[in-house]
């Protein structure tokens, strides 16, 4: 039963449970973008439902765009890296998928790795955006998000998500490398569990 209709948002209630659901969309994509350089891509942007400045993945809409032709979730990651970063990806990978507040809401998000983005553009979003891109060493990252905790900003749980991927891929990549070159000595490389990454 629809309780309520608005422009984007339909509010739902089945037995004893209420939610929203997006009417205007077939999908959401958050990318984890990493430049040449190993520096990871964030976009920070005033979010009115919590009244605060928001430290964000690139992320979007899929087919939300009446003037698109129809896009799969790939494409619309790539259309929102360019869009909100200026960045452009040569490869996507999938790497999770799943609801991002089950309770509320039926929204399924799907996260995208981009390594190795090359700047194409300004970024900074499309006309009704407000977007700063912000170009965070890797190994800093985990530092650089608790300092902007502290200046009052809103950090996205789901950056924590991409950032525990980037660690394993990065991790990974290492021990390939050595394998291939075993006279550089072992790796110094370890993946510490997300409470650790605020030190």
């Amino acid at each position: 039963m629809i309780l309520f209709k608005g422009k984007y948002l339909d509010l739902i209630r089945e037995d004893n449970w209420e939610y929203v659901k997006r009417t205007n969309c077939s999908g959401i994509v958050v990318i984890v973008a990493v430049t040449r350089e190993e520096k990871v891509l964030f976009v920070e942007q005033f979010r009115r439902p919590v009244k605060s400045h928001v430290i964000e993945f690139p992320a979007g809409l899929v087919n939300d765009k009446l003037s698109h032709d129809p896009e799969t979730m790939e494409d619309a990651a790539r259309r929102e890296l360019l869009e909100e970063t200026g960045y452009e990806a040569e490869h996507l990978s999938l790497i999770v998928e799943g609801p991002v507040s089950s309770g509320l809401s039926s929204e399924i998000i799907t996260f995208y790795q981009a390594i190795g983005v090359v700047k194409k553009g300004p970024g900074g979003g499309d006309a009704t955006e407000s977007i700063i891109v912000h170009e965070v060493p890797l190994t800093g990252a985990a530092l650089w998000l608790h300092t902007m905790e502290k200046h009052g900003y809103l950090v996205d749980p789901k950056v924590y998500t991409g950032l525990y991927f980037l660690k394993i891929y990065f991790a990974d990549r290492k021990v390939k490398e050595e394998k291939q070159n075993p006279d550089q000595g072992p790796s110094s490389c370890q993946i510490r569990p997300p409470n650790d990454w605020k030190e």
